[in-house]
């Protein structure tokens, strides 16, 4: 007797069901997020956005899976799918993934190296979607070079913000981590 497709599959890894409270906590974060950048747009490459999102992805684990999309079609929706957009479908994923990794680290500076490090290389991120714009590498290279003093203001001030708001913040996640679980 052969298997029903129904019975030879076995999902990967075990899926909870989504509850309300869940839906709410994923809006809630990507409000935060885009208050913040919205709030901050004044300021040139100064933004808490990869703030909240190693934040999030640190406390809430999964849940920032959500986030990120939702954020994402949210900024498309609101200013406008061009080529900054694409690179936002592959920029903010790494940076959760990369949160992911050291997620057991509590470590103010660590997480003040990772924020820096991401603002200075966000510039070079987004060379693989203007080279697909401008139809043409050396262009795009070029236009990263020209846009490195930015990136430095950019890892500067993620590093700075995550240094003076991480333990503060943390603090108050885990207040919330545990209000939430029970």
């Amino acid at each position: 007797m052969t298997a029903t497709p129904s019975e030879s599959f076995t999902a990967p890894i075990e899926m909870k069901k989504t509850s309300a409270f869940d839906v709410a906590l994923v809006g809630i974060m990507v409000a935060v997020i885009e208050v913040c950048k919205v709030a901050m747009m004044e300021l040139p490459n100064i933004e808490l956005t990869s703030f909240w999102l190693i934040m999030f992805s640190k406390h809430f684990g999964n849940k920032v899976y959500f986030v990120v999309p939702v954020f994402i079609l949210l900024e498309g929706a609101i200013f406008g799918f061009g080529d900054w957009w694409v690179m936002y479908l592959y920029a903010w994923p790494l940076l959760v993934l990369v949160t992911r990794v050291f997620r057991k680290s509590d470590e103010a500076l660590t997480w003040a190296i990772i924020s820096g490090f991401f603002g200075l290389s966000f510039g070079f991120l987004c060379v693989l979607s203007k080279a697909v714009f401008l139809g043409s590498l050396p262009a795009a290279f070029s236009w990263w070079i020209a846009g490195i003093p930015w990136d430095l203001v950019h890892g500067a001030a993620n590093f700075i913000l995550m240094l003076l708001l991480y333990k503060p913040m943390s603090k108050a996640m885990i207040r919330v981590e545990k209000s939430v679980s029970g």
